[in-house]
């Protein structure tokens, strides 16, 4: 298992916004942002002890879809390779990466590029994809995407390890005897498995160093965690995973805005005091959304995030 947070402790990263504006949650001022605002951000959440910044990943939106998911989504290893330059100790995640959209080989070739060049900040956070037409268009199998993400875990897990010469030998794929440099700076980087389904839980749970869960709610987040401990404990695997929930939007402080009654906000010991309930349930990072109505709220969120409501997640 590849652990990358501090263990005992509940972090805390966030997805950028920009790169990702499905009209389900992003803010009116993003559609008019762009690099600048991006670089920002990213520097908003290295300073602020983030443990990552996040970035999705779709290569084309039917146009059935775009009134709800929009049309704007970067590229993950280019938007990540190029925030890497603009920061210095916040990790890099992919939540997440469709790796079924691609071969894995050529995925490994990127990944490890961007790990390298980043001093070992990637976490590749995976997923099976739910856009049948993207799978279409690039001739991927969407019916077996399932199967196909569980043999490219694996495939990847080999062609991002240490090995000049990785070697994979399934059914879908092989290689072996093909070098690829530069190799990742980490030993191994990190896997944390996206989805909610059961079959991705089983996939976090034997196949992952961490699980992203899709949204759960309060109420179901307990037991779908119970369930992945008992698959893991069944499967005879022994290494701890480190588990993410994707909390409500947040405010601090009393907003002079309308917010939306499904925003958490407030006091910070108030805010705090709500978020440990996700540590008590056993989850390790919380992945958070702020509103904001500029990139400068949004900026001046995260800073008031960070210095008085982080410090009371873990007492």
């Amino acid at each position: 298992m590849v652990r990358v947070l501090p263990e005992g402790r509940l972090s805390y990263g966030m997805q950028l916004p920009i790169q990702s504006q499905s009209r389900i949650y992003a803010e009116e001022w993003e559609a008019d942002a762009g690099a600048e605002d991006l670089v920002e951000v990213a520097r908003a959440a290295d300073r602020a002890g983030f443990a990552y910044v996040a970035c999705c990943d779709h290569v084309a939106i039917p146009r059935a879809y775009a009134k709800a998911m929009g049309t704007v989504w970067y590229d993950p290893v280019a938007t990540l390779a190029y925030l890497a330059a603009a920061t210095e100790k916040v990790q890099l995640l992919t939540h997440v990466a469709v790796l079924g959209l691609r071969h894995p080989l050529a995925l490994a070739k990127q990944y490890a590029t961007l790990d390298h060049l980043s001093g070992g900040r990637l976490i590749l956070g995976v997923g099976a994809g739910h856009v049948e037409a993207e799978f279409d268009a690039v001739g991927a199998d969407f019916a077996g995407r399932g199967a196909v993400l569980d043999e490219s875990i694996d495939a990847m897990r080999a062609a991002l390890g240490p090995e000049e010469y990785p070697a994979h030998a399934g059914e879908r794929y092989a290689f072996g005897e093909l070098g690829q440099r530069p190799r990742p700076a980490r030993q191994q980087v990190p896997i944390w498995v996206g989805g909610s389904s059961h079959a991705a839980v089983r996939r976090a749970a034997l196949r992952g160093d961490g699980w992203l869960p899709q949204g759960d709610p309060r109420d179901r987040l307990p037991a779908q965690i119970a369930k992945l401990k008992r698959l893991r404990e069944e499967a005879g695997v022994e290494a701890p995973i480190e588990i993410g929930a994707i909390v409500e939007s947040l405010y601090v402080g009393d907003a002079a805005w309308d917010v939306g009654d499904r925003t958490l906000a407030g006091k910070p010991e108030v805010l705090a005091e709500s978020l440990r309930a996700y540590g008590e349930m056993g989850v390790h990072q919380i992945q958070v959304r702020f509103r904001s109505r500029s990139r400068s709220e949004l900026t001046d969120q995260m800073a008031a995030f960070a210095a008085e409501v982080a410090p009371h997640l873990n007492q």
